[in-house]
């Protein structure tokens, strides 16, 4: 497929890279002259500088030919003229458009309104919200991920000092007595990925990744050891910009009691219009008397939603050692997230790789539900539909060789049954199949997937 992005940014970047490698043609745009120096020596792409909100800039990167336009520049006002641009072009078969602004809700009733198509408007503050939200009461783990509209859970934590399951291997932990619908998806090691077999053993400081049906999610996490909070009643939030300000909405919808810590004053009185119930505090969140005043000892969850990725580190190192059962930190850059985790902040959020995931769900081939990417690009969890004719579909998965890092992890049935699959269970047509993978593997895995409904199509 021949693509053009406009924003050679991280998000554009992450994007790029992943749909060269699937063999799609890629034209970037980028208004820094030297980002598309930079961007000109990492991809093998054809890099336009300019602006996207110029149709002759979009004309030279070859719009009129291209078969996709992904809208992932800073500013809104760009991404929206860009799509208005290709509404001209017929090639253009679909648009996508990252737009940052509280009033996204108010851009797609004006879209549809105006006839304007936009096929998927991806909104990064509310797709940090989505992940923030179902982990608030689970100190020990990292972020929970659905698949299969909910019937599937994923979800991480850090294996650390005095957990039962450090120096366990796959099989002793199997031996154990888990919950049937359960498995140990993913390690990260350091700057390790394990997709784990029977002898590969959990470590104290490793990070692990387990899958669970939702029926015996509540089950899972008391086998490994993690112990749900009764109720989420107070939580900090450092953090005055729109997405902090989403979340203090939220929760309090939830009929918990938050209070947010903004430096600006003038923030706080914007704040203070757009929620009720919130108390808004005009000082410095990541402050150790700071915190101590506000009676930070005992808090639920604590959330550093700053821009500056390193106070939001920083914060959230204070806040643990100052008595906040949760904390969870914003981080923008994708080499922070690693270092983040080894600290011993369980929980990370980044906003540029939530628009990747997003962004590629819907770019891949038709039968991918879902994308989730975990930390640097390192794997990958693929939510695919079983086409029928496929060579993974009516065999016992101990029969199928998939590709080296890789495995089937949940598999949810059209009729409603989630299950998570051994040797002996067999794919079925239309079945919702959760791989995870290595990051290197997953253009050999979708196309192993794939190739037959290919042929047949042929």
């Amino acid at each position: 497929m021949r693509i053009l992005i406009a924003g050679g940014g991280e998000a554009g970047q992450l994007i790029a890279q992943r749909l060269i490698r699937e063999g799609n043609q890629v034209t970037l745009v980028d208004a820094d002259q030297r980002r598309c120096e930079h961007l000109e020596g990492l991809l093998d792409a054809k890099i336009v500088y300019g602006s996207a909100a110029s149709v002759r800039t979009l004309k030279a990167a070859g719009i009129a030919e291209a078969e996709m336009l992904i809208a992932v520049t800073d500013l809104d006002e760009i991404n929206l003229l860009a799509c208005l641009i290709a509404e001209d072009e017929p090639a253009i078969r679909f648009k996508i458009a990252r737009i940052r602004t509280h009033e996204v809700d108010d851009w797609r009733a004006l879209c549809r309104k105006r006839g304007i198509r936009l096929d998927l408007i991806v909104h990064p503050e509310s797709e940090v919200a989505g992940r923030l939200m179902p982990v608030l009461g689970l100190p020990g783990v990292s972020d929970i991920v659905d698949f299969a509209g909910g019937r599937i859970k994923l979800f991480g934590m850090n294996i650390e000092e005095g957990c039962w399951a450090a120096g366990k291997s796959m099989e002793e932990l199997q031996r154990a007595g888990p919950p049937r619908n359960s498995l140990v998806a993913m390690i990260f090691r350091g700057s390790q990925v394990i997709i784990p077999r029977g002898g590969d053993m959990l470590k104290q400081g490793d990070h692990a990744y387990i899958v669970s049906t939702q029926k015996e999610l509540a089950q899972t996490l008391r086998f490994m050891g993690v112990q749900p909070a009764e109720a989420v009643e107070r939580v900090f939030i450092v953090g005055g910009k729109q997405i902090g300000i989403l979340l203090a909405q939220q929760l309090e919808r939830c009929g918990t009691r938050v209070k947010l810590f903004e430096r600006d004053a003038q923030r706080c009185e914007k704040i203070a219009q757009l929620v009720e119930d919130t108390v808004i505090v005009n000082a410095d969140g990541t402050d150790e008397q700071t915190l101590r005043d506000a009676n930070i000892e005992g808090a639920d969850a604590f959330l550093a939603l700053s821009d500056d990725d390193e106070d939001n580190i920083i914060a959230c190192l204070l806040a643990r050692r100052l008595g906040s059962r949760k904390v969870a930190a914003l981080v923008n850059r994708l080499n922070y997230l690693t270092l983040a985790q080894r600290l011993g902040i369980n929980t990370t959020v980044s906003p540029r790789l939530a628009v990747v995931d997003r962004t590629l769900s819907f770019v891949r081939k038709g039968g991918v539900v879902s994308v989730t990417t975990f930390r640097q690009e390192e794997a990958e969890a693929i939510e695919l539909v079983a086409p029928a004719g496929s060579r993974y579909v009516g065999k016992k998965l101990r029969d199928i060789r998939l590709p080296e890092g890789a495995i089937v992890g949940a598999v949810a049935r059209p009729g409603g049954e989630a299950i998570v699959p051994r040797g002996d269970s067999v794919i079925q047509p239309g079945d919702r199949v959760i791989f995870f993978a290595l990051e290197q593997v997953v253009p050999k895995l979708e196309s192993a997937f794939f190739v037959e409904r290919q042929r047949l199509r042929a």
